[in-house]
């Protein structure tokens, strides 16, 4: 079961920032970190309306929690923090991209990266694994 942020709480986001998005029916907005010098794809985490609001004023990512019903800040409990450098909203407006520098591991497993550990198709020009080997 996933937990949502309380939509009636009022948020410190810019009214203009905040009429752009279009969130899912749970009122969050998936957010991509990727490390802002090699392009690297770190993670995904979700955000409200709150959680952007204060990763845009403190230069921290901060996530909504789906599972433990509450905003984190990357880093607090690990060490291994994201600094933010930039944020982007798509072309549609329901996708936050988010350069950052990643100090440390960006999955909750240890790894670098969410998205090493279970490739699903290789790249061919570097003859990496695929699923069919």
């Amino acid at each position: 079961m996933t937990s949502t942020p309380d939509p009636a709480r009022p948020s410190g986001l810019d009214p203009r920032i905040a009429a752009r998005l279009k969130r899912s029916a749970d009122g969050l907005i998936p957010a991509i970190a990727q490390q802002y010098d090699t392009g690297e794809v770190l993670m995904l985490g979700w955000m409200d309306d709150e959680a952007l609001h204060r990763t845009l004023t403190t230069g921290r990512c901060t996530y909504w929690s789906r599972s433990r019903s509450e905003y984190w800040v990357k880093g607090d409990t690990s060490g291994h923090v994201q600094h933010v450098r930039s944020v982007a909203l798509d072309c549609d407006a329901d996708t936050l991209l988010v350069k950052v520098d990643q100090v440390g591991a960006a999955c909750h497993t240890g790894d670098r990266t969410c998205f090493d550990a279970d490739v699903l198709l290789g790249d061919a020009v570097t003859g990496a694994a695929t699923a069919d080997q």
